[in-house]
């Protein structure tokens, strides 16, 4: 596997820019509304499939060790099987669609909101799926609380992700070798 230095940096720095908008929540029982799924979309956005989904782990691997970049200035291995766990492992599924869609068609305003949409409900799905077994609810519990209350702000951001990721990569002018 080439990995080029470039590239090694830009997903460091966009697991940092992950961390920084983890820390914008709206608290909403015990899954809170944060920017961090904003900031996962336009990574995979800007960045594609490969760079974007290291970008994700490279994150995650930060909140597991200790280091407080999940929401709330949360950290370590309590978090990820915790009730959140399932959206911060379905950030790694995301990432995936998302710049796969985008590899496969097009590098353009309606493919990625498209491909943010799809990540959007994909990472809901796996929250709500892990929320279901991990707080022991019925599935309708778990989706009346892990999925239905986020559809619309998960909608605007997936928009959002889509305008600002497409953006910073034309102005990047990224390839699909660096990416």
């Amino acid at each position: 596997m080439n990995i080029s230095l470039k590239s090694m940096i830009l997903a460091a720095e966009f697991a940092a820019i992950i961390a920084i908008f983890s820390q914008f929540t709206i608290p909403l029982g015990i899954i809170p509304l944060t920017g961090q799924t904003l900031a996962v979309g336009f990574t995979a956005t800007i960045l594609g499939r490969r760079v974007g989904t290291q970008a994700i782990l490279i994150y995650l691997l930060l909140g597991f060790i200790g280091l407080p970049v999940f929401a709330g200035m949360k950290a370590g291995i309590g978090v990820l099987f915790g009730p959140t766990g399932g959206y911060l492992i379905g950030f790694i599924f995301t990432s995936l669609i998302v710049g796969t869609i985008l590899e496969k068609t097009d590098f353009t305003y309606f493919w990625a909101i498209v491909a943010n949409i799809v990540g959007a409900i994909i990472s809901l799905i796996f929250g709500s799926i892990w929320l279901k077994f991990f707080s022991d609810s019925t599935w309708l519990a778990a989706f009346t609380g892990g999925f239905f209350p986020f559809i619309l702000p998960g909608l605007i951001k997936a928009v959002a992700a889509a305008y600002i990721g497409i953006t910073i990569h034309k102005r990047m002018k990224l390839s699909y070798s660096v990416t």
